[in-house]
This record gives structure tokens, sequence and C-alpha cells, in this order.
């Protein structure tokens, strides 16, 4: 360097070396804002061209870096280049010049990382798998992110001759003793994952528990889900024992609910004509009903002989759960209306006792003293003495 200096007139001057690490400084500077503000917009209008914005993404993502990266470049040369450093002094300027050289590639790998997962959140992910896209996939990014940053510092501490071998070691111990520690909080974290990929619910779905806990999910989260009950309290379930109970879900697979309807009416009925009124009645509703679906029909059918009625049963299909209470209220009342209009006896429950020939209550109320509570014991058509043992 002092020859080449030397041919050129300069040797012996004090001011060359400042001057010329400012103008290496300076030159990298220039080189820096044309790079970021013409070059790179350049770029970003060529990558617009492909079918698809991850190379546009990617570009976006690794602008930053590179511009830090240009002017890192332009200091390392600025303090190398004119000046004689000692070998003591060249091996810091490579040392930290080397760590922040990965310290940058680190933000550039984990910038498009970043990049990567929203791009499919937003365009792969929302076509064909929406829950993971939306649930999933945040969470993998930013362990993603974490991870890089964590194995670039290792690196960084590897460049600064720090002996990472101790830490490692402690890092493991240290991540067994935790992950102990925080059992329930990581089984709900893996269990919120099965709930949400599963897609087994969602929020706005009406469901009920084993237990019978009944509600609207307002939230699944990672740790928990979150439930609205109809007294408007909030349930908050963990979600490592939301995944091992039984869950109906009553918008699943599709929001109509079926309305099952059971009635009786006399044996005096002509149950002809029951069923004729029952299915007008169903006809109507699903005519009138905004909550009914007139697509589904009315099933009308007699289901048993019970103790004081012929049973029967109605069933017809609502849009949703909520409908489902307005259109049973509903058919519960026009039924009712129409059955008191033609005379049709629904009873209520009653009992028919027999009494052998020549008895009845007055015979037992004679042999039992006048009073009208005789003590009876039915033995086929017999009965006990009414004065009980050891009358005289």
């Amino acid at each position: 360097m002092d020859s080449f200096l030397a041919r050129l007139g300069f040797e012996g001057q004090a001011w060359l070396n400042p001057a010329t690490v400012g103008a290496i400084f300076l030159a990298s500077l220039f080189v820096a804002a044309v790079f970021h503000k013409l070059l790179f917009p350049v770029i970003l209008r060529l990558s617009q061209r492909t079918p698809t914005d991850l190379d546009s993404r990617t570009f976006r993502a690794i602008r930053l870096p590179l511009t830090l990266g240009i002017v890192v470049l332009g200091v390392y040369l600025a303090l190398n280049v004119p000046l004689d450093l000692g070998t003591r002094s060249q091996d810091w300027l490579d040392t930290i010049a080397g760590a922040v050289g990965v310290l940058l590639g680190i933000m550039a790998v984990a910038a498009v990382v970043s990049q990567v997962f929203d791009w499919y959140i937003e365009s792969a992910g929302f076509r064909a798998m929406p829950r993971i896209g939306f649930r999933l996939m945040p969470l993998l990014r930013r362990i993603s992110t974490a991870v890089i940053y964590g194995l670039g510092g290792l690196l960084i501490l590897d460049l600064l001759s720090v002996n990472i071998n101790p830490l490692v070691a402690s890092l493991g111990l240290g991540g067994l003793a935790v992950a102990l520690a925080i059992q329930p909080t990581l089984s709900n974290l893996f269990a919120g994952t099965y709930v949400m990929t599963e897609g087994v619910i969602n929020p706005g779905d009406y469901i009920e528990l084993e237990g019978g806990t009944a509600g609207y999910v307002v939230e699944v989260g990672w740790r928990s889900t979150r439930i609205r009950t109809w007294s408007n309290n909030l349930v908050v379930v963990p979600n490592g024992k939301f995944a091992e109970t039984i869950i109906t879900n009553f918008n699943e697979p599709r929001p109509a609910v079926n309305v099952y309807l059971t009635c009786g009416v006399s044996y005096d009925s002509d149950l002809d004509q029951v069923e004729t009124v029952a299915m007008e009645v169903m006809r109507e509703e699903l005519e009138t009903n905004p909550n009914a679906v007139k697509d589904y029909g009315a099933w009308f059918a007699f289901d048993s002989f019970g103790d004081s009625n012929v049973t029967f049963w109605l069933f017809v299909q609502a849009r949703d759960r909520l409908g489902s209470f307005y259109l049973q209220s509903a058919l519960i009342k026009r039924l009712h209306r129409r059955f008191k209009e033609l005379g049709i006896m629904i009873n209520y429950p009653m009992r028919t006792l027999q009494f052998p020939d020549g008895w009845g209550p007055e015979t037992l109320g004679a042999l039992n003293g006048g009073r009208l509570e005789p003590q009876i014991r039915q033995e086929g058509l017999g009965l006990e003495d009414p004065q009980g043992p050891g009358a005289e």
C-alpha cells in the first residue's frame, strides 16, 4: 500500500487514510441508497409480472437486510483497505464483521419465512384449509421465527469464540424442567391444536358437552375454549378436557335442527281425523312460519297406546336451533287450537279402577266401619278381611 501511494506522490501525507476511509464509507452509503431507492423498485415491478406474489413478498423481506449489508460491507472495507491494522485488530474486525453479517442473514431468513407463512394464510391456506391457515399457521410462523433467531444467536456466540456447549447442555436440562413444570399448559396447547385443526367446532356454533354444559362457542383459543351459556355466563373449558369429552354440535353438519313433537288423544277419538288435522297443521306452519324448512316436509305417525291417550308424534325441520323453539311453540298452539275447535280430547293422566261384581267404594266403606280409607290388598278377585287380623 505504501509503495502504491509513493508512486502516486502521496507518501507521507497523514490526511490520506482518513480521507480514504470517509470516501469508501460515503461510496457505500451511495450504493445502498441507489439500491434501496432506484434498483429495488425496478426489481419489484419485474416480480409483479409473475402469477404469484410470493416473489414480491420475498424481495420486500430482504430489502432492508441487503441495504444494511451494503453499508456494513462499506464500513468493513473502509476500515480494512486504507488502514494498516495489526493482527489482533484485524481479527477483531473480521469477527465483528462476520457476526454482523450473520445477524443480517438471520434477519433476512426470518423475514422470508414469515412472508411465506403470510402468503400461505392469505392465498393457498384460505382456499385449501381455512381452519389450519387461519389458526395453526400463525403459531407455526412464530415458532419458526423464534427457532431461526435462537439458532442464529448460538452461531453468533460461536463466532465470538464463546463456548456454547455448556449453554446448550443447560438449555436442554432447563427445557426439560420447564416442560415438566408447565405440563398442563403444554397439554392444553397440543389439545388446542387438535381442536383447531379437527374443525369440530367453530365460533358461533351451539354445542353441548357430556356433562350438560351447553351454549354458544365464543372463541377457540390455544389454551381454552370459551362458551356463552343461555344465562349469558361465560364458561371457560381447558382444551385438555375439551378434547376428551363428548361434544354435540347442533350446527353441524348443517344448522338445520329437527323438531320432534309428541302428543296424545283420547281413545274415543277418530284417529284418521287426528292424522288429517295434524298434517294440515304442519303444512300450514311450513307455509307460513319463516323458521320452518319447507323442503324437508312433514311427517306423522301414531306411536303407542298410552295410559290415558293414543300417543303420536309430529316431525318437521327448523332452519336453526333458535328457530326450532319458535317452530315447536307455534305447532303446539296451532294443534291445540284445532283440536279444541273439533272437539278432539287430549286427556289428563287418569286410571280406571275395575272392582269385582258386588263390590264398590260404598261396600268397602261399610265393611270398614264407615271409613272411606280401607286398607286393601288385592289377591286375584278377592279382598282380605277389612277388619284386619285379630278382629273380634
